[in-house]
């Protein structure tokens, strides 16, 4: 939230963070694709207000995993980084190849 992303419920109730990328008119395919290129793991959701559920709005992150492994606030401040440059990296992706999710992932 502090780099102007979307996170439902302004952030988590429990471990998990529900985060909208309609704001950089992504879907959640495109950018758990782009995520999982890099090594983080998360699923694309749908959100409320989203038209179809083959096209999910969101993508929902779990922390549960990370802090187990003994990742505190310095390491989820990098993961963060780390999600805000996939969303850039699928926006320039998208820009040159269109919104189909197998375009996408051929120049993924």
């Amino acid at each position: 939230m502090d780099r102007g992303e979307v996170v439902l419920t302004n952030g988590t109730d429990t471990h998990i963070v529900m985060w909208d990328v309609r704001p950089h008119d992504l879907t959640g395919s495109k950018v758990e694709k782009a995520l999982e290129a890099i090594g983080i793991t998360v699923n694309k959701n749908s959100l409320v207000g989203d038209k179809s559920a083959v096209n999910p709005g969101g993508i929902r992150l779990g922390t549960g995993a990370l802090t187990t492994r003994g990742m505190n606030e310095k390491e989820m401040t990098r993961v963060a980084d780390l999600c805000v440059a996939a969303i850039n990296i699928s926006k320039r992706i998208q820009a040159a190849v269109g919104k189909k999710l197998v375009d996408f992932e051929k120049a993924l």
